[in-house]
C-alpha cells in the first residue's frame, strides 16, 4: 500500500504546486483550478510513470489477477455470448 501512498502524496503536491505558480502568474477563480488540474494531471504522467507503475504493480498482486484468470473470464464471456446467439 505504500506505493499508492507515495503516488497520491506525489499528485497532490504537483497539483498544490501547479496552484500556486499559476496564480502567481495571475489565473483566479474556476480558471485557476481548471488550469492547475490539466498542468498536474500532464505533469504527473510524465513525471510519476514509475510510481504509477509500482503502485499498479502492487495492486495487480494484491488482488492476485493472474493471466489464467485474465483468460477464463475472456473464455466465459465467449460462452455466454454463444448461448445468446443460440436462444
Amino acid at each position: 500500500m505504500r506505493p499508492a501512498l507515495t503516488y497520491t502524496s506525489a499528485r497532490i503536491l504537483l497539483f498544490v504546486a501547479s496552484l500556486g505558480l499559476l496564480y502567481l502568474t495571475g489565473a483566479r477563480g474556476l480558471l485557476l483550478l481548471a488550469l492547475a488540474l490539466l498542468a498536474s494531471g500532464i505533469l504527473s504522467y510524465v513525471l510519476l510513470s514509475r510510481q504509477r507503475d509500482a503502485m499498479s504493480l502492487t495492486l495487480f498482486n494484491r488482488l492476485g489477477v493472474t493471466k489464467t484468470r485474465i483468460r477464463d473470464f475472456g473464455s466465459r464471456i465467449d460462452e455466454g455470448t454463444k448461448a445468446e446467439d443460440q436462444d
